[in-house]
């Protein structure tokens, strides 16, 4: 998908920035990180794609990189329970994905595309 500037698209870069900002300087994002880490140590830049707040649990769908959708469910209330943790590439994410979050997600991967070409 081709961005083109819409309100929002900045809209959704903002607010994918600002999630990530939390997810590297927050304490309630701090296992989330590591769960991240832990699983993904190729891990140059992250954003956070989606967030599905259920009872027990926190779902969270990650872009990994430019390459990778991680899904990864934390308990609430409990670090003892185990994260589940699975991931699918980004060409399989996008089927079937809203309007919306198709322009989130490629919103996210112009971010991350930038952030890693920064790096080299």
């Amino acid at each position: 998908m081709k961005l083109i500037g819409s309100k929002l698209e900045q809209e959704l870069k903002e607010q994918l920035i600002k999630s990530n900002q939390s997810l590297f300087k927050s304490e309630e994002k701090r296992r989330l990180l590591e769960v991240i880490r832990s699983s993904f140590s190729e891990m140059k830049a992250t954003y956070i794609v989606n967030w599905i707040p259920e009872q027990g649990e926190d779902i969270y769908k990650i872009l990994i990189n430019d390459n990778i959708i991680a899904e990864i469910e934390l308990d609430r209330y409990s670090d003892e329970v185990e994260p589940i943790v699975e991931f699918e590439d980004v060409p399989h994410y996008l089927q079937g994905l809203s309007k919306h979050n198709q322009i989130k997600l490629a919103v996210a991967l112009d971010l991350a595309k930038q952030e890693l070409k920064n790096m080299k």
